[in-house]
């Protein structure tokens, strides 16, 4: 069995989990997210603490009994704490504006882009060249902000575009004569 699957998860005040057969059901105060547990994994759950184990030996089953565990964790910590991804427009004349549900972007095309934010997934822009996603789902903001991303992604020799805020471009130096 993995190192992952091995490790108990406490559930932190404040948060409902609800197991109906394989359906998982997480609520908290940022919201409520479901996922669907494959047949492989048998999940129990003693007071706040809950474990995971493989219904046989298999190696899928194992293997998935740790992916399991990591989905359940995530969702937890989503819909107690939430996640954030930060992202920077690099670049004379970019600029961001959050409108509603909608992203208004410049990014040196002729037109401007405009994004429709999700549903459980909200985007402030503290500054005109900062993007911030948040929401309860870790793959619905990943999700968000790759496609923000994706764009104008940032280009190696000068760096410009959108690139995530911890995101590390490494420059190429331009042709010499």
């Amino acid at each position: 069995m993995s190192r992952i699957a091995k490790q108990p998860i406490e559930l932190p005040s404040g948060v409902q989990l609800t197991v109906d057969g394989q359906a998982v059901t997480v609520k908290g105060g940022k919201g409520s997210l479901e996922h669907k547990m494959h047949s492989a994994v048998k999940l129990t759950q003693d007071d706040q603490i809950l474990s995971f184990t493989p219904r046989d030996g298999s190696k899928t089953s194992m293997a998935l009994t740790g992916t399991t565990r990591a989905l359940v964790n995530n969702m937890i910590q989503g819909v107690s704490e939430g996640f954030e991804k930060k992202l920077q427009l690099v670049g004379v004349g970019y600029r961001a504006q959050a409108q509603g549900q909608k992203l208004n972007l410049t990014l040196g095309f002729s037109h401007p882009v405009d994004y429709p934010v999700p549903e459980g997934v909200s985007v402030e822009t503290p500054s005109q060249t900062e993007v911030v996603v948040r929401g309860a789902d870790k793959q619905k903001v990943g999700q968000v902000a790759a496609e923000i991303r994706a764009y104008r992604p940032p280009e190696p020799y000068k760096g410009k575009g959108v690139k995530y805020a911890d995101e590390i471009i490494v420059r190429k130096e331009a042709k010499k004569k």
